[in-house]
């Protein structure tokens, strides 16, 4: 049996700020090995940071989640599986992937998001000032880390924020690893019609908003396609909101356990930036997204991996890899290390990472300039965790001020 064949995926958490114990065993005994899946079968896991980087930028590795062999990490999943279904960005292979990436990718450049940076200021604010204005302790999840993001996506997208509630539910029930095969699902179906009712109706009269220029162009473009754009809004409409709001609640946690870090974006906010890379670098929120199908015989890490094998490549291991990052497992916010994989790497990587780098930076600035005698109000072992979904974060951050 194999170092990694002896644990099952995926594997658990034992402390909230390190990742599985039996990450660095693989990554330093034998970094591409063997780990059981959920539903019995295999897939080779790639835990080092470099083999992690080859794996996501090689076309012989493919992302197509509706492949029959593409290994399943939740349970049922390969059973629900239709190869016709419209697939999401994140599961296309080329040539279809680089024109649909390409089609959305001008809604995600440095200079459109700067313009939205002034009403990003406005919804922290208007949260801030609900959170003071409330009781203490306050739920900081709650009052600031979920609407924020939640406001921004939707209103970029143009959907309707009074209908957080209906798709922040349906996401839980979608990332969470003990929903039901069949409510995981319908509750996918449920956000699936939503966003195909609006879409729908945007049609009428396309709006000036992400989803309305969409319609526009793609139909000028003789491309439009309403299941695909469908695909396209969901996509954006969870993994928008969800990572985000996690990396808020975990990193302002961070900042309150170690205050020697916080005081120093304090003193000079120009350190934010380096430290929101260094927040995404130490918690790595999301590892089950850089599965892989491997579609052609490849050597990784001195491995022969076969067509038609699961890849597993873990970029959380890949962010704590010592040959990567001096001392990975120290929180460093000077440490200025952007060659870190919690975006993923490649074609692949993600379409909004600028707007999840600037929306941390204003809530970190804003938040402790405004708040700064905010102290976590509950002990850290009596702190709900998601250990429980596949985007790690926290259901609730009690706080006082």
């Amino acid at each position: 049996m194999t170092t990694a064949e002896k644990h099952e995926f995926p594997m658990a958490r034992t402390c909230p700020f390190a990742p599985p114990p039996a990450y660095e065993e693989i990554r330093e005994e034998e970094p591409v090995s063997r780990v059981r899946l959920p539903d019995g079968g295999w897939a080779w896991v790639v835990s080092r940071h470099e083999d992690v980087r080859t794996v996501l930028n090689d076309r012989r590795f493919s992302a197509d989640r509706q492949h029959p062999d593409f290994p399943a990490l939740v349970e049922g999943e390969a059973a629900s599986r239709r190869p016709d279904e419209e697939r999401f960005l994140i599961a296309m292979d080329p040539p279809e992937h680089g024109p649909a990436r390409k089609a959305v990718l001008g809604e995600f450049t440095v200079r459109r998001l700067e313009a939205l940076r002034p009403r990003i200021q406005e919804i922290v604010d208007e949260r801030i000032d609900m959170l003071l204005a409330g009781p203490q302790p306050g739920d900081l999840v709650d009052a600031l880390s979920l609407p924020v993001p939640s406001l921004v996506i939707c209103e970029m997208l143009g959907v309707p924020y009074a209908d957080h509630e209906f798709f922040q539910e349906n996401t839980v029930k979608v990332i969470k690893q003990s929903t039901p095969p069949e409510e995981r699902w319908a509750a996918m179906g449920a956000i699936q019609g939503y966003m195909a009712d609006l879409i729908a109706e945007k049609e009428k009269n396309p709006p000036d908003d992400l989803l309305g220029r969409q319609i526009v162009t793609l139909r000028a473009n003789g491309t439009y396609r309403r299941t695909a754009l469908t695909s396209m809004g969901l996509l954006l409409l969870v993994a928008g909101h969800e990572t985000t709001a996690n990396m808020i609640s975990l990193s302002t946690l961070a900042f309150l356990r170690n205050p020697e870090q916080l005081a120093m974006i304090k003193a000079d906010p120009s350190r934010t930036l380096s430290a929101v890379e260094e927040m995404l670098r130490y918690f790595t929120i999301i590892d089950v997204a850089t599965a892989r199908l491997c579609v052609e015989d490849v050597e990784v890490g001195g491995q022969l991996i076969r067509a038609g094998e699961g890849v597993l490549a873990l970029g959380y291991s890949a962010n704590r890899d010592p040959r990567a990052f001096e001392n990975p497992d120290e929180l460093d916010i000077e440490r200025g290390a952007r060659h870190h994989v919690a975006f993923g790497f490649g074609p692949h990587q993600c379409l909004g990472q600028n707007l999840a780098r600037m929306e941390l930076q204003i809530v970190f600035d804003t938040l402790f300039r405004r708040v700064p005698t905010l102290e976590q109000a509950m002990d850290i072992d009596e702190l709900p965790f998601k250990d429980d979904a596949n985007i790690y974060g926290l259901y609730q951050l009690p706080v006082t001020w």
